[in-house]
């Protein structure tokens, strides 16, 4: 063997030692899956953590100011702590609408939203281009406020409705909307008995494919049988075993553009 086939085995060698334990050599990925989170109940708020930060994976989360089970909100005070984490260990975060504005439909004056939380959760309001960019730009200076870092330059529309109205309006503000991959659905919105997560799981497995973004929440009030303890370890040891590395949206090619030309 040459001098130089002899460096560059130990070169090799040296790289793969330096990864730490569980990750994966990106040479050896045979494609990349996008875990994304939004917040929720909350409930799994730690366990997500903790499962990401064994497995060394970068995920994506896009905060709303919800209701959780601690009986706060998810960008109040008391949750700076765990999202200056998160920002440490290097996730990429979205905006989710502050109050969790699921679109109902375009108006001629605006935009008619169901807010999930704040002094209108539940009641139907109409917001104008600029008051529903203010929505997604709320979680932004929220974010700042808890951790001193500003959001990635992306959005995701609750329970996933958007428009071309919606669209341009927040690209008018600088946030490209990111939905999600029909593989993609965790199903954790879904009853847990008519879709146990057993189920979940291997459609899961079976069906994701290279570049597909995947979806779920950090805690769900209505299903009974929460996924994330079942479900999140199994699909990320599956999803390495056959070959799949994970990286943030920062990565995604949909979406360089967009973070290349962000401050």
């Amino acid at each position: 063997m040459s001098r130089a086939a002899v460096l560059a085995a130990l070169a090799t060698v040296a790289a793969l030692q330096a990864l730490p334990a569980g990750a994966a050599d990106p040479a050896a990925c045979k494609g990349t899956i996008y875990l994304t989170f939004d917040t929720g109940s909350q409930s799994q708020a730690e366990l997500i953590a903790d499962t990401l930060k064994r497995h060394h994976i970068k995920a994506t989360f896009f905060l709303a100011n919800e209701k959780t089970v601690r009986g706060d909100y998810s960008l109040d005070p008391a949750w700076s702590a765990y999202w200056k984490a998160r920002v440490a260990e290097g996730h990429a975060f979205g905006s989710h609408t502050f109050d969790h504005d699921v679109l109902l439909k375009d108006g001629a004056d605006g935009f008619k939203v169901k807010p999930g939380f704040g002094a209108s959760a539940g009641k139907p309001r109409t917001l104008t281009p600029a008051q529903y960019c203010e929505e997604i730009k709320r979680v932004d200076r929220r974010f700042v406020e808890l951790t001193g870092k500003h959001l990635d330059p992306i959005w995701r529309a609750p329970a996933g409705r958007t428009s071309p109205g919606t669209l341009a309006a927040a690209k008018a503000c600088g946030y490209a909307h990111v939905g999600w991959a029909p593989a993609g659905f965790s199903g954790d919105e879904l009853s847990s008995a008519a879709y146990p997560n057993a189920v979940l799981l291997r459609k899961s497995l079976r069906d994701l494919r290279d570049g597909d973004i995947f979806v779920a929440h950090m805690g769900i009030w209505s299903r009974q049988d929460a996924w994330a303890p079942a479900n999140l370890e199994p699909l990320i040891s599956g999803l390495e075993q056959k070959g799949f590395c994970f990286a943030t949206l920062r990565e995604h090619p949909d979406y360089q553009t967009i973070f290349k030309h962000h401050p």
